[in-house]
């Protein structure tokens, strides 16, 4: 699993009244196979560590893509060859 946070970048701001608030953005890129449920609980676990450090729910995006391991190279090998 690999994750990318993305803040204070210029196209993810919004304009609200005078000022301007950062809005995260969580990139998530893991393995495929995972159900729903596992990704709405990353998804919640990852906005309650958020909000923890004073970001709104509302102002938090994440994204997750799921590789397939024959596209996901380690160890000079694809992940799907290894046990």
């Amino acid at each position: 699993m690999k994750i990318i946070i993305l803040e204070n970048n210029k196209s993810s701001q919004q304009v609200i009244g005078l000022g301007i608030i950062a809005m995260p953005v969580v990139i998530i890129e893991m393995w495929e196979g995972r159900t729903v449920e596992q990704k709405e609980k990353l998804i919640q676990g990852i906005t309650r560590v958020f909000e923890d450090i004073g970001t709104k729910p509302e102002s938090l995006h994440i994204i997750m893509h799921d590789v397939p391991k024959t596209n996901w190279g380690t160890r000079g090998e694809q992940a799907s060859k290894l046990t």
